[in-house]
């Protein structure tokens, strides 16, 4: 029995539900990297890095490959950068009509 579209679509957006590794995506963005190059950039330690590391590429939201003894990774689709983009834009509307509620109920004298 085939995965229904709706529940892929779920675990994809499951994925993505880290700070972490939307962060990861977003470095990656500007050019691939190694773990070491990642670790400051992310902000949190090597160990925890390689975890989230690990969920994205099983997603196939990044891939690999070696140099010398650096694992280097980059993102598999550029496409989940305008899906970022997307997502920011959502994010600073709905906070844009937040502010103007809050303008409004500051103003309002009763």
């Amino acid at each position: 029995m085939a995965v229904p579209i709706h529940q892929l679509k779920a675990e994809f957006f499951k994925t993505l539900g880290h700070p972490a590794r939307i962060r990861v995506l977003e470095v990656l963005r500007e050019g691939e990297r190694s773990v070491g190059q990642l670790v400051p950039e992310v902000g949190i330690e090597a160990s925890h890095l390689s975890q989230q590391l690990a969920t994205l590429r099983r997603a196939n939201l990044v891939q690999t490959r070696k140099e010398g003894p650096s694992v280097i990774y980059s993102v598999e689709n550029p496409d989940i950068f305008e899906l970022l983009e997307v997502a920011k834009r959502i994010l600073t509307s709905s906070l844009l009509q937040s502010r103007e509620l809050l303008e409004e109920l500051e103003s309002d004298p009763n």
